[in-house]
C-alpha cells in the first residue's frame, strides 16, 4: 500500500481506499500506520506528496500548477494551502530558496 501511494502520489487515495488495498480495516490501517510512521495514512500520503512536489520545485521547471497535478491537487490554491504547513512557505518561495545560488 506504502509502494502504491509512492508509485501514485496524484491518485485521489482515501483512508477507506487505503485500507482496502491493505486488506484491512479503517481503523485497523490507522493504528499500524500511527505505529509504524507516526502519521495516519493520509498524513503520510500529504508529506510524501509535498516532498515529491518539492523535488520537482527544485529540480524541474514546469508551472507550480503542473506540480500541484502530478500531486493530486486540481488547484493551486489547494496545494499551497497542504504545502506552506509542510515547508513553512509557499511553493514559489521554496522555489526560489531552494534554486539560489550558496555563498560561503
Amino acid at each position: 500500500m506504502v509502494a502504491a501511494i509512492h508509485r501514485r502520489p496524484e491518485s485521489p487515495w482515501t483512508a477507506a481506499a487505503l485500507a482496502g488495498l491493505a486488506g484491512m480495516s479503517k481503523s485497523t490501517l490507522n493504528r499500524r500506520f500511527l505505529a509504524t510512521t507516526g502519521l495516519n495514512p493520509v498524513g503520510y500520503l500529504t508529506r510524501w506528496r509535498m516532498s515529491v512536489a518539492a523535488s520537482r520545485l527544485r529540480d524541474r521547471d514546469e508551472p507550480i500548477e503542473r506540480v500541484a497535478r502530478s500531486v493530486g491537487y486540481t488547484s493551486v490554491y489547494a496545494f499551497t494551502r497542504a504545502f506552506h504547513p509542510e515547508r513553512g512557505m509557499p511553493p514559489s518561495r521554496f522555489r526560489q530558496l531552494a534554486r539560489a545560488p550558496r555563498t560561503g
